[in-house]
């Protein structure tokens, strides 16, 4: 690798960087406006990331504070073994962990060894999803709603600690600030829907979806079969539910994120045809 110099400017960089990020999502399936509204939410703050190049290609990192933490960012990295040099930018500048977010999933490529701590998934929901015989849902009622807030917190936890990025005290910050972020009215939160799966009279698992979160996109932030009821095929059933309620929110398009580390749920969102929109990666300095 030639010596890296950083640029002044972002011009030469910025548009090819767009169009590789755009083609990405693209290929995973994303209409335009979709695609340019992701494209939109990856550029954030990218007026203050830092560019270099080689001749050859271009590197562009940045820095993010996280719980007290600070964090280095990989952007973009188009430098054969390009790599070294960004984690040794992001140390220099104090970075105790490096990420990337990879548009597609990409299979790792360079950042193979870099372990996978979280997905975002899309599938165009079937126009009338039908659930399975015996399964019905109704809202989650104003009542059920603490409980429900209780569980889903810890599940939520529990997830960001498995992933292995952060710790549990810091999963818990964590966890307070983006419940607080997406429910700032808690039930009554506008665009919100909270659900119940009921089967032989029973809950046995809840969803909680956001309508219009992108354009035509309704984002599953859970849905969760209790875990008395797993293995009894309410797995696939939660699925059709949140497509469901994609269609009964007016959008064509679910979304949702699911943590590194359950390879059982990436099993199952391979199988019923969610697609990778970005993948996130990330080790220790």
């Amino acid at each position: 690798m030639d010596e890296m110099a950083i640029v002044a400017g972002q011009a030469e960089w910025r548009g090819g960087f767009e169009e590789r990020v755009l083609a990405g999502y693209r290929a995973a399936g994303c209409s335009e406006p979709l695609a340019r509204a992701l494209l939109e939410r990856a550029e954030k703050g990218i007026e203050d990331w830092t560019v270099a190049t080689d001749g050859t290609g271009w590197i562009a990192v940045g820095l993010a504070e996280e719980n007290g933490a600070v964090v280095g960012r990989i952007h973009d990295l188009t430098v054969p073994q390009g790599r070294a040099w960004a984690e040794r930018w992001c140390a220099e500048h104090g970075a105790q962990r490096v990420e990337v977010r990879l548009t597609g999933g990409a299979g790792g490529g360079a950042f193979a060894g870099y372990p996978v701590r979280g997905q975002n998934r899309m599938r165009a929901a079937a126009e009338r999803p039908e659930l399975p015989p015996g399964l019905t849902v109704r809202p989650l009622t104003e009542e059920e709603y603490p409980g429900w807030y209780a569980a889903e917190e810890a599940a939520y936890i529990a997830d960001i600690v498995r992933a292995g990025a952060l710790t549990p005290e810091q999963a818990k910050e964590k966890s307070d600030q983006d419940f607080a972020r997406h429910l700032p009215q808690g039930y009554l939160t506008p665009g919100h829907g909270f659900y119940a799966m009921e089967a032989e009279g029973r809950v046995v698992g809840t969803g909680w979806v956001n309508h219009g979160f992108l354009p035509g996109v309704t984002f599953g932030f859970s849905l969760e079969v209790h875990e008395e009821h797993r293995g009894k095929g309410y797995g696939r059933a939660a699925m059709t539910v949140g497509e469901w309620a994609t269609r009964h929110g007016g959008d064509e398009v679910m979304m949702f994120n699911v943590f590194g580390g359950n390879e059982v749920a990436m099993s199952l969102y391979d199988s019923t045809g969610f697609a990778v929109l970005d993948e996130y990666r990330s080790i220790d300095l």
